[in-house]
Parts: C-alpha cells; structure tokens; sequence
C-alpha cells in the first residue's frame, strides 16, 4: 500500500467521469481543515497476513493528531505505483478502515467510488503537510 497523506485547509470533489459501470451516483463534496489520505491498495495488501489496513489506519490518526482534527477523507487514487489491487476488493479494504476511523472516534468519510474526479485542494506549505508512506 501507498499512501499519500494531505492536511487540507480545503478539499472540493466535483465528479467528472465514471470509470466504474457499477458506481452509485456521485455528488460534489466540500471539506475543510482536514486530512485526506490518497490510497493505492496493492495485491499484497488484501492477503490475510498484511498490516496495511492497520497501518493505514493508524498512520491517518497519527497525522490528524499532528493537526488536531478528527476528520480524514479516504480517497482511493491507484496512479501511486503500477500493481493495483482489484477494485471491488480494495474498495473493502477502505470500508473497514472508514470504520475502524469512526469508531476511534473520527468524523471519516470516502470520495466517490468509481469515478475520475475534479479536485480543488489547499494545502500550507508545511513538512507535515505532504507526508508520504509505503507498507509492505
């Protein structure tokens, strides 16, 4: 898994094409002051032994504490590296994470599912704002 983490003071989504048939409809989403984790979940990472899940979980609180907030967006962005796990699957894998998240007690929630989306992001010019991390 890799991971890209982003403290956002704001983050938009605007659906704009739909890469997935089975997709549900998508809305627009507005965010501000937040973490927002772009996911590439890899084969390796749905194997029964793999911590990535854990990691990814636990390494998003890390980086929201650092800011002090208690929301982090899941945005699923499989252009990190070229093994991608099959969506159905990886898509899962962020289900349990999104509620792993809530129920520590984060306000969580995931971009639209199966579409290439416009963004619009703020981010400071801080080191802890671009934090990048790869689990085996």
């Amino acid at each position: 898994m890799r991971v890209l983490y982003w403290y956002c003071t704001r983050f938009t989504w605007t659906p704009a094409l739909k890469t997935i048939g089975e997709a549900p409809d998508a809305e627009a989403g507005c965010h501000e002051r937040t973490i927002v984790a772009f996911v590439h979940v890899e084969p390796q990472d749905l194997e029964p032994d793999s911590s990535a899940e854990t990691k990814l979980v636990k390494n998003a609180k890390w980086v929201a504490r650092k800011w002090e907030l208690k929301e982090i967006i899941l945005h699923s962005f499989t252009h990190l590296g070229s093994s991608k796990a099959e969506p159905g699957e990886a898509r899962l894998l962020l289900d349990r994470a999104q509620k792993r998240l809530e129920t520590a007690g984060y306000q969580c929630c995931q971009t639209p599912w199966g579409y290439f989306l416009d963004l619009d992001m703020e981010a400071p010019g801080h080191p802890l704002a671009r934090i990048f991390k790869e689990f085996g």
